[in-house]
């Protein structure tokens, strides 16, 4: 997932097809003069409509595709002949995407699942043909319906990563080097701020076949809900995770603190975000010594599931993932 390649936000117009007309026809054969009317119904026009695919991760096949037109329906005809449907316009989405409405934020669909589909912009439905209109006292109607037109509208596709876990914490807590040292993914590591510029999935390996997916989101900053740093445009990732999991390096001069201030920029952004189950690991634990560790362990939050690690050495690794599965197994939030 390169960081040129990660879309996770598009505006797009779309326009779903007209219904064809009704046609006003009579039938008018050799033996039948006074055949009747037979106009047959216009074909609906083509639908807008969004589909899941599980095989996409990102929104970048559609960043360059900013019209989107669905076909028209096609005229009915006479001996009660319907015209043609207007061709359907498909967009496939990963698993995760919503539709809004840009001017007033509105959610107008959403996609969770693998093949699921939506009609985001219906077609206009055909007109009925003058053979619908006859009746004992008017035999010969010399009128049918137009096709209702179709609608065009513009619309913001977003992209909210499912994922099972979310890493939050500030830029260097040591996400990426979790990440890449518990799952295949390969995010850019370097000993420098905000190294992380999108987010990264992958897929950790649990005990008897089991497995999990981790999101490594990108650092937060203090004042992020507030539109400081990176963390404002991907703390809307954080909204899809079943827990939360905050990072925080043992070397850090106020372990609670930091973990109380990232606690609130998620508040900020979201108060329903409380409602997750949140987990607390401590990173670059090989840094300190036994005393060290000791002390630190006075000051940290109550009532928290704990992990100490260290990526780099390995140290906690399984006892972290002991800790996320029983977690993810439990319905209730910490």
């Amino acid at each position: 997932m390169a960081s040129s390649n990660f879309i996770d936000y598009v505006k797009i117009n779309c326009r779903s097809g007209a219904g064809g007309a009704g046609s006003v026809h009579f039938r008018r054969e050799k033996h039948t003069p006074q055949g009747g009317p037979d106009g047959g119904d216009g074909g609906r026009g083509g639908h807008i409509i969004l589909r899941g695919n599980s095989q996409l991760w990102t929104l970048l096949h559609l960043k360059y595709r900013k019209h989107v037109k669905a076909g028209h329906g096609v005229a009915g005809e006479g001996g009660r002949r319907s015209g043609a449907q207007g061709e359907d316009v498909i967009l496939d989405v990963p698993l995760g995407t919503i539709a809004r409405d840009p001017e007033t934020s509105e959610k107008l669909a959403e996609i969770t699942e693998e093949g699921q589909e939506i009609i985001l912009f219906p077609g206009g439905r055909g007109g009925l043909g003058n053979d619908h209109f006859k009746s004992a006292t008017q035999q010969a109607p010399y009128y049918a319906q137009p096709g209702e037109a179709g609608s065009e509208e513009w619309v913001v596709l977003e992209l909210k990563l499912l994922a099972d876990v979310g890493l939050v914490g500030f830029p260097n807590a040591g996400k990426s080097t979790l990440l890449s040292v518990l799952s295949a993914a390969r995010p850019e590591i370097a000993d420098y701020p905000f190294t992380t510029l999108v987010p990264n999935l992958g897929v950790v390996a649990y005990r008897d076949y089991k497995s999990f997916v981790m999101a490594d989101i990108p650092g937060i900053i203090e004042g992020a809900s507030q539109g400081k740093g990176l963390g404002l445009r991907f703390l809307r990732h954080i909204e899809r995770n079943s827990i939360l999991l905050f990072l925080i390096p043992a070397t850090s001069d106020n372990i609670r603190q930091e973990y109380n201030t990232l606690l609130n920029e998620l508040r900020e952004f979201n108060p329903e975000l409380m409602d997750k189950t949140r987990l607390l690991a401590i990173t670059k634990i090989d840094l300190i010594d036994d005393e060290a560790r000791l002390k630190l362990e006075e000051d940290l939050p109550k009532k928290l599931p704990i992990a100490y690690i260290s990526a780099v050495s390995q140290k906690g690794l399984d006892e972290l993932k002991d800790m996320i599965w029983q977690n993810l197994t439990t319905t209730e939030p910490v």
